[in-house]
């Protein structure tokens, strides 16, 4: 008479049980053992605290520029004169090596928000100088208008504008 084991005394079932058992135990001890390294490849507090800023416009004045630091990089706030933003504005696209408007620059067109940094070779530019009254990255003649798109040298893009959002009239959130 047969048994249900097989004939050689071991039951097929229990030995599929213990396969599927020892995998699935295998599976996570490698998943706990690699978690921990993917996991160490995230932004340090100190980096993501840095991701965004909160700047306050109140104190610039028409014409004025200051500088603040973002993600370890210059970023320049200009609150630009009516004849900036109509200097900016009047650029024919087709004479830009870059072409971007004023108004895709520009959230308010009195407040431009840019990245300090050239797009050359990573040298900051000097504001309110140049050929075109903008931004002049003194290190190979790179000239941006005063909407900070490049108009002559080495540079091959306008400088970057960062995402940003205005909080309400006098607070802008970097990031």
């Amino acid at each position: 008479m047969a048994d249900s084991t097989g004939g050689d005394g071991h039951d097929p079932g229990r030995r599929d049980f213990l396969y599927v058992a020892a995998g699935g135990l295998g599976a996570v001890g490698v998943a706990g053992f690699v978690w921990p390294l993917i996991d160490q490849m995230n932004p340090s507090q100190d980096v993501l605290a840095l991701s965004s800023i909160e700047v306050d416009l109140s104190g610039i004045e028409v014409g004025q520029s200051i500088t603040v630091s973002w993600r370890g990089k210059p970023v320049f706030i200009r609150h630009r004169t009516e004849a900036e933003i109509t200097e900016a504005k009047a650029v024919p696209l087709d004479v830009l090596p870059d072409p971007e408007g004023d108004e895709a620059r520009a959230q308010k067109p009195q407040w431009l928000v840019m990245v300090g940094v050239c797009t050359h070779l990573g040298c900051v530019p000097l504001g309110q100088q140049g050929e075109y009254n903008g931004w002049f990255c003194p290190c190979h003649g790179s000239h941006y208008d005063t909407s900070g798109r490049i108009r002559k040298g080495p540079a091959p893009t306008n400088l970057a504008v960062p995402a940003y959002i205005f909080l309400d009239d006098n607070n802008i959130k970097i990031g």
